[in-house]
C-alpha cells in the first residue's frame, strides 16, 4: 500500500532512508524549511539552503521513485530577529516558481513572542499575495495550547481561508480546537516527544479521520523516517480497515496537497 510521508526534513537524513522509505511504499513527501540545529547567519546561508530544497533534494528523491516537493520560510526558531528575518523572506519569491514549491512553511511560534509573532503575519501576507498554502509548527507542550490559539488568530486576521493551512504537531489538548476553527491536522509521530503511533491512533479513534495526517518530521534529531508505516501497522493491529489506513495515510495528504498546483505522484 502506496503512503505519503507530507512533513520530513531529507536534507537531514542520508540517501540510505529514501530507499527505505521506497521499500516501505512512500510514493510522495513534502519536505518544510526548518531549523539546521543553529541559527543561520546570513541571507545567503538561506539562499543556498532554498536551492536545496527546490534542486538537490528533487533529485535525490527521484532516484528513488518519490516526488519531492517543499514549503519556503524562516523557521520560529530563527525568528527572534524579525529585521534578519524579513531579509530572508525577501528572497524567498526568488524560489516561488520552482515546480516542487507547495507554500510557505514551517512557519508559526516557538516561545510564543512578540517578534515570532511579526514574523508569522509577515509569512501569511507573503503566502496570501502569492495564494499559497501554509503548514504552521506549533510550540513544545509547555507553551503549544496558547500557540496554538495564537497562531489561528493570526490566520483568521489575515484573511486565509483555514481548509488551506494545515497546522501541525497537534496531539490530544489541541487537535480539537484545531479541526473545530476548519483547519487541517498534522500529528508528527515521534519517538519520545510529540505523538507516538499509538497516541496518534488513539487520537483517531477519539476525533476521526476529516481533515487530519501523520507525518514522521525526520530530522538530525531523535526521530524515525518510517513512523508512517509504524503507524499504519499499529492500525492494522486495532483492526483498522484497508480503507482507513489509506485514507489516513495517502488519500488525506493529497486531498490537501493537491489544493497547490505544484503537487504530484509519481507514477
Amino acid at each position: 500500500m502506496s503512503y505519503i510521508d507530507p512533513h520530513i526534513h531529507m536534507v537531514s537524513r542520508t540517501t540510505d532512508d529514501y530507499r527505505r522509505m521506497a521499500q516501505a511504499g512512500c510514493v510522495a513527501i513534502t519536505e518544510p524549511a526548518f531549523w539546521a540545529g543553529f541559527d543561520r547567519c546570513s541571507v545567503e546561508g538561506f539562499r543556498d539552503y532554498f536551492r536545496q530544497l527546490t534542486q538537490v533534494e528533487p533529485a535525490r528523491s527521484a532516484r528513488y521513485g518519490i516526488a519531492h516537493h517543499t514549503w519556503l520560510c524562516i523557521n520560529p526558531k530563527e525568528a527572534e530577529d524579525a529585521g534578519f528575518a524579513r531579509e530572508v523572506m525577501s528572497i524567498i519569491p526568488e524560489f516561488l516558481d520552482a515546480p516542487n514549491v507547495l507554500g510557505i512553511g514551517e512557519i508559526g511560534l516557538n516561545k510564543n513572542s512578540r517578534n515570532e509573532l511579526q514574523v508569522l503575519e509577515a509569512h501569511l501576507a507573503l503566502a496570501a499575495a502569492h495564494d499559497l498554502l501554509v503548514l504552521v509548527h506549533t510550540p513544545h507542550l509547555e507553551d503549544k495550547l496558547k500557540g496554538t490559539m495564537l497562531i489561528m488568530d493570526a490566520v483568521a486576521n489575515a484573511g486565509l481561508d483555514p481548509d488551506r493551512v494545515l497546522i501541525d504537531h497537534v496531539e490530544e489538548h489541541t487537535v480539537g480546537a484545531v479541526l473545530d476553527r476548519g483547519f487541517w491536522a498534522g500529528m508528527t509521530l515521534y519517538p519520545d516527544t510529540k505523538c507516538t503511533p499509538q497516541r496518534a491512533v488513539d487520537i483517531l479513534e477519539r476525533w476521526g479521520m476529516n481533515r487530519i495526517w501523520m507525518n514522521s518530521a525526520g530530522d538530525w534529531g531523535d526521530s524515525d523516517p518510517l513512523a508512517v508505516p509504524k503507524a499504519r501497522m499499529e492500525m492494522r493491529r486495532r483492526r483498522h480497515s484497508a480503507e482507513s489506513i489509506r485514507r489516513i495515510t495517502f488519500d488525506n495528504p493529497v486531498a490537501f496537497l493537491s489544493r497547490s498546483g505544484n503537487f504530484r505522484i509519481d507514477a
